[in-house]
């Protein structure tokens, strides 16, 4: 069985800030971002994390809406 892979990208001027998680991962994913901006070592900034987190939940939701309309089969039906 596959898992799908999320990835959840930014790029800043010359900094490029890439994340990949799975589903169940996402909320750990959203507490990454916000201690990358309160770091103040990092250029990744609450503004970054807020437009990174918001991105995500319109692709999680989009995902959702999409997989409750079409429905694969499974292979092992076969």
């Amino acid at each position: 069985m596959s898992q799908d892979i999320n990835v959840l990208a930014l790029v800043k001027g010359l900094s490029d800030n890439v994340f990949l998680y799975d589903d169940a991962s996402r909320a750990e994913t959203l507490r990454t971002l916000g201690r990358y901006a309160s770091n103040p070592e990092l250029s990744f900034t609450w503004y970054d994390a807020a437009s990174s987190a918001r991105r995500s939940a319109r692709n999680a939701k989009f995902h959702a809406t999409r997989a409750s309309k079409f429905h694969a089969a499974d292979p092992d039906e076969f």
